[in-house]
């Protein structure tokens, strides 16, 4: 299909497609020359461009985020583009199915500070750690030093110095 025939295929394609899946929803055409369906009462996207291969779409699955922002795509699989409205809406809903269960852990968690204090005994492991390391870091210079201390003394006596 010729590049205008493929996006006006797309279009139609993404009409139907949203209408099946979405009373509830927005269709356009993205930078990419691929076509969005978005659902913001159910705040999840879907976007159908065309591939490298005849006849063949990309569709993926993402997020919207607070505040309207797109997130990247959660899930993605190809089909062909005359499947039908019917397997397309079906590929779209397992895709919209993951990606809600991706999003699932994320909204499940209490509410708190961004990063949780780690417990006392961790932190005191931590410091044990450094001291650790700087021991070792301090054996290993000191043998180093002494290993260039000998083979000068050696270069020394050998040179008769």
């Amino acid at each position: 299909m010729a590049g205008g025939t493929m996006l006006a295929h797309l279009t139609d394609t993404a009409r139907q497609l949203a209408a099946v899946l979405w009373q509830q929803h927005t269709v356009y055409r993205d930078r990419t020359g691929g076509v969005v369906i978005r659902g913001e009462h159910v705040q999840r996207w879907i976007s159908l461009s065309a591939t490298g291969t005849r006849g063949e779409v990309l569709v993926r699955a993402g997020r919207i985020l607070d505040g309207g922002t797109s997130a990247p795509a959660r899930a993605e699989t190809v089909l062909r583009l005359d499947s039908g409205t019917s397997e397309l809406a079906a590929a779209c809903r397992r895709l919209l199915a993951d990606t809600a269960a991706d999003a699932a852990p994320a909204a499940s968690r209490a509410p708190g500070p961004a990063r949780p204090r780690p417990p006392r005994t961790a932190r005191r492991r931590t410091k044990k750690a450094r001291i650790a390391l700087w021991v070792i870091l301090a054996t290993v210079t000191s043998g180093a030093v002494l290993a260039a201390l000998v083979a000068y003394s050696s270069y020394s006596a050998a040179a008769g110095h």
